[in-house]
């Protein structure tokens, strides 16, 4: 596995655009973002997204385009380093199909909102505490706005966005539910279903999952019944990052923050987003890469892959993703899976070097032992990475706490290197792979 990860799948990523630095002479721009958004998004977690710029290039794990919201970033154009922020949201997705999956859908080129920036500053004054403002791009015509809220105990960026909700179930939902604990380092989260149908998560978090610094990010998303997100983030600094702490708390208490994103005058500026995009799918006559699995199928079958004896503790998923924290008695490990399939391009640089196996069957297999990269004291991580020859990639994991932010609470992992391997070598990952449609 890659290092110096901010999300159990941000790892991936990192290590894909390593691979992509290396092999960039292939692929033009727009192809290495799609070798990304296509292949390993797979291996993502949709807990909690990122926030990235509009004109973001190729992204690193917790977010890269998953689905969820259709529109434009709350962030500036300017860009986004690539580490997970716990208050963000996903990047528009790339319209074209992926390097990786060449015969994938073709969806139609998003158009961005062309909401008078001014207009929707005018409604986030108007339903905030008194306070001077300093609002950027005030003369454009955007679907966010962000600017420094100033009350006169210090400075602080806030950012809200409209987007236009799209998929179904767990890629829409996912935006009003609280992260596990496992993953995201937080104060407090809360979610309610509104008389009206509406749906709101308030978080109080912090912007770096492992608490690298303690810039505080406070977040409210309210999920209409008409499938619109309003999502507005707020800091205790002046900006998102790189900014000096200014004041102990953001300046919006929770009930603000809902007053904020309930308020009535957002429902005209809604109607102007464009409709959600529609998708081509390949036609009958085309190979059909097999289909995502799904993240409680994920999440089952490692659950019933685990050895006996242990105390499952917390357990989620995600498309191509399933995690599960465990205890044998000596203490919580967690232990994490990613399957993606269609990723033969890269085997050379994922098994080119370390400790790597051949097996009969031609399947690659690769330990790694190696420090947590996340903050946490005396962590340690295991890994074994498995591929088929035709690009099948099943990578399992197991660390000696239950979140890799979190100190150590054991000296190993609660499974052994062979148990892993075990896990990612069994049959069971190619059973559950989805047939061409």
């Amino acid at each position: 596995m890659p290092q110096n990860a901010d999300s159990p799948h941000e790892g991936f990523e990192e290590e894909l655009g390593a691979v992509l630095r290396r092999t960039g002479d292939g692929f033009d721009v727009d192809d290495r973002r799609e070798l990304v958004e296509g292949g390993l998004r797979r291996g993502r977690r949709r807990l909690f997204r990122r926030r990235l710029a509009v004109t973001g290039g190729v992204l690193a794990l917790a977010a890269v385009g998953i689905g969820g919201v259709w529109g434009g970033s709350l962030l500036s154009p300017s860009g986004a380093p690539d580490h997970v922020s716990v208050a963000g949201a996903p990047k528009t997705p790339k319209p074209t199909a992926g390097a990786s999956d060449p015969t994938g859908p073709v969806v139609k080129k998003p158009l961005q909102a062309q909401i008078a920036v001014k207009d929707l500053a005018a409604v986030l004054q108007a339903n905030t505490p008194a306070g001077t403002w300093e609002i950027e791009n005030l003369e454009g015509k955007e679907q966010y706005v962000q600017g420094v809220y100033d009350d006169g105990r210090g400075k602080a960026g806030v950012s809200l966005g409209l987007h236009r909700a799209h998929g179904t179930g767990e890629a829409v939902d996912e935006q009003v539910t609280c992260p596990s604990r496992t993953h995201v380092s937080f104060d407090d989260c809360s979610t309610e279903r509104l008389p009206n149908g509406s749906r709101l998560m308030i978080f109080q978090g912090y912007e770096y999952p492992d608490r690298r610094e303690e810039t505080k990010a406070w977040r409210a998303v309210l999920l209409t019944k008409d499938r619109f997100l309003i999502d507005v983030t707020e800091y205790n600094a002046a900006a998102e990052k790189g900014a000096a702490i200014s004041r102990e708390n953001p300046p919006f208490t929770p009930a603000q923050l809902k007053a904020l994103v309930t308020a009535d005058a957002w429902q005209q500026l809604l109607k102007q987003l464009p409709a959600e995009p529609k998708t081509k799918r390949p036609g009958a006559g085309s190979q059909q890469p097999p289909g995502e699995l799904g993240g409680p199928a994920v999440q089952s079958t490692l659950l019933s892959l685990l050895p006996t004896g242990l105390k499952v503790a917390d357990k989620g998923a995600d498309s191509g993703y399933g995690f599960v924290v465990v205890d044998d008695g000596k203490g919580e490990s967690l232990v994490q899976i990613n399957v993606q399939p269609n990723m033969g391009g890269v085997v050379g640089d994922l098994f080119g070097s370390g400790d790597v196996t051949t097996l009969p069957d031609g399947r690659l297999v690769k330990l790694t032992q190696q420090p947590g990269e996340k903050g946490g004291a005396g962590v340690v991580w295991w890994t074994a990475d498995t591929i088929t020859p035709d690009g099948f990639r099943v990578v399992v994991s197991a660390f000696n706490t239950g979140a890799q932010h979190e100190d150590a609470t054991r000296a190993e992992p609660a499974l052994s290197m062979e148990q892993l391997k075990t896990i990612a070598l069994s049959t069971d990952w190619l059973r559950l792979q989805a047939p061409p449609e």
